[in-house]
């Protein structure tokens, strides 16, 4: 092999590792903020399910209240 056969083949190389590398960032950086973004629905819901409850009289339940018992 000649000297620039080499030098294009070390490029193309160093090309496709950056390539690689750049889709493995993406993925990470992707799924991060999928997961961060997932998270800060489900927060948003439950706080929107939960609002008015805090003040709410709900009955206390005791064993003695369970009708059916699963073993």
């Amino acid at each position: 092999m000649e000297t620039q056969e080499i030098k294009a083949l070390i490029k193309e190389i160093v090309r496709e590792v950056l390539q690689e590398e750049r889709l493995t960032l993406y993925n990470t950086l992707f799924s991060y903020r999928n997961n961060t973004e997932n998270q800060e629905w489900n927060q948003f819901s439950l706080e929107q399910a939960m609002r008015g409850l805090e003040n709410d009289h709900l009955p206390e339940y005791t064993e003695a209240d369970i009708i059916e018992k699963w073993q």
